[in-house]
């Protein structure tokens, strides 16, 4: 069986076990959480995250090289990351 992840950009075979081990198996999951809440979920398995697996996250669901996010890009997730949850 194909790994849908494996098919986005910048989601490589590491991100994608991570992201299956928080429950997320395919690029809806991955659309329906959003760069944020994938992140946190990651995170709060005990996987050692990185801003760079935020932006590649993010990448993915623009499809776009995670690097080409631009700098305003970049910051809002961090912005978006450091908020408290209302």
């Amino acid at each position: 069986m194909e790994d849908e992840l494996l098919q986005m950009k910048n989601l490589g075979k590491t991100t994608a076990q991570w992201l299956h081990a928080a429950g997320i198996h395919n690029a809806a999951d991955l659309r329906r959480l959003g760069a944020i809440h994938a992140y946190q979920a990651v995170k709060t398995r005990g996987f050692r995250t990185s801003r760079a697996l935020l932006y590649s996250i993010e990448g993915a669901l623009r499809d776009k090289h995670w690097l080409n996010l631009s700098k305003a890009e970049k910051d809002q997730l961090l912005q978006q990351l450091t908020l408290p949850e209302q």
